[in-house]
């Protein structure tokens, strides 16, 4: 039986339920996979509230998650690519707060020697989303990149890949996670009355990746960018569609090319909170309150 975290009615974390379902064999082009790790995201306690239903109607109940890795168990009929053991990571977008979960094969990365699956579970969303905005910002050696929202999951991870582009990074944080921020190598900046003022203290912007979405980041974006082609952020709102701020798009192969980059020890996620999957309730309450440093990793 596997285990499963779910929601019948939107609401609050409180509302996840927690239960055990029966899962059929893998059938063609599916595979099984235990899974070892599960990463939380704020778009899961979104989901579960309601907040993305306009965008995302959903047919409950819902098992929400959509990064995890761990191992293969089954294979569908006439499958190659991969095999019963092989370790995976996997990507999709719902489905993810399981023990073992049936999974399209496509959804699934190889997980690479020297990445475990705390790390590797933390590699899709986060990794992903950073790595598809430096790209499209065609991020460079003598650049010089402000990230919003620098000490949080995809923000993090954006600092140290940005830096693997040949970058300097500013990243704006509240006061407690500057130290965090100095460790991976950005010039920490408090967000707050006089941003911009703090930024352009540390150096001329020449590109801007924002994780935070707020008015205060898109209004310091429009006053300290002067090519906004060079300006992508994660949560596009009125403000930033007016200014002309391009939505991230998530890249091809960007899970197998952050994976690599985590193989090679150029990337690390920081994991501030470890829970059991039975604890997803709390973890969302966590995620909800906008303060955790880097990522909230459930272990099933």
């Amino acid at each position: 039986m596997s285990t499963r975290i779910y929601f019948e009615e939107y609401g609050s974390p409180q509302v996840l339920k927690v239960g055990t379902q029966e899962l059929p064999e893998a059938a063609e082009g599916q595979v099984r996979v235990e899974f070892r790790a599960v990463s939380v995201n704020p778009m899961d306690w979104k989901l579960v509230a309601g907040h993305l239903r306009q965008w995302v109607p959903l047919d409950l109940p819902v098992v929400p998650g959509s990064e995890a890795a761990g191992v293969i168990t089954e294979v569908g009929p006439d499958f190659e690519g991969f095999a019963v053991g092989d370790e995976v990571i996997w990507s999709g977008f719902l489905g993810g707060y399981r023990t073992e979960a049936l999974v399209p094969a496509e959804e699934l990365t190889p997980l690479p020697v020297g990445v475990d699956f705390e790390q590797a579970a933390c590699i899709p969303v986060a990794g992903g989303t950073a790595y598809s905005a430096l790209k499209q910002l065609d991020v460079s050696e003598g650049d010089t990149v402000l990230i919003h929202g620098a000490a949080g999951g995809v923000g993090s991870a954006a600092v140290q890949i940005a830096q693997v582009f040949g970058a300097q990074v500013i990243g704006t944080a509240s006061e407690p996670n500057h130290e965090f921020l100095s460790q991976l190598g950005a010039l920490p900046v408090m967000y707050g009355a006089g941003l911009v003022e703090r930024v352009q203290a540390q150096g001329k912007v020449t590109a801007v990746f924002d994780t935070a979405g707020t008015e205060e980041s898109v209004a310091a974006t429009l006053e300290l960018l002067e090519d906004l082609g060079r300006a992508v952020i994660t949560v596009p709102g009125q403000q930033s569609k007016e200014a002309g701020i391009s939505a991230v798009r998530q890249m091809e192969g960007r899970v197998a090319d952050v994976a690599t980059l985590a193989a090679e020890g150029q990337i690390t996620f920081t994991i501030s909170h470890r829970m059991p999957l039975v604890e997803a309730a709390d973890a969302l309450e966590i995620s909800r309150s906008g303060h955790t440093r880097g990522k909230i990793v459930l272990l099933p």
